[in-house]
């Protein structure tokens, strides 16, 4: 393990920080619980990830086991990506941003009743329906 991805101490926040701490990685994510899974969907998004910091986090959030790609096309390669189940176990952390944020910043837009009531096994099955956030 690199000494950039090691947790700077024991402590479960910091550590999680330390992987999807920056203002990017859970908005991907949040995209891929969402129905997106392929790097032009994610520049679509709202908050207008630049393309060399989307690389770089999806690069990072495979490292660390919480997305995985599947190539769709072979010239010019192409990937789609998907949570693990690793990354799908962070929903419920998702959608507590969302209440915290709803309930406390009232200029957030409410999440979709249907987001709210996802489990992380709704996600990693195949045959999941796509929620527009």
């Amino acid at each position: 393990m690199r000494a950039k991805d090691r947790p700077r101490s024991g402590c479960p926040i910091a550590s999680t920080l330390d992987i999807l701490g920056d203002r990017w990685s859970l908005v991907i994510i949040r995209d891929m619980v969402t129905g997106k899974t392929r790097f032009g969907d994610f520049l679509k998004s709202l908050e207008r990830i630049p393309t060399n910091i989307l690389t770089e986090r999806l690069q990072r959030l495979e490292s660390f086991g919480l997305i995985e790609k599947q190539r769709y096309q072979q010239n010019p390669v192409r990937f789609a990506y998907r949570l693990t189940k690793k990354g799908a176990d962070l929903l419920p952390a998702l959608q507590a941003v969302c209440i915290w944020a709803n309930r406390h910043l009232p200029e957030t837009r409410r999440p979709p009743k249907t987001f709210l009531a996802l489990k992380p096994d709704d996600i990693t099955r195949a045959n999941r329906a796509t929620i527009k956030y």
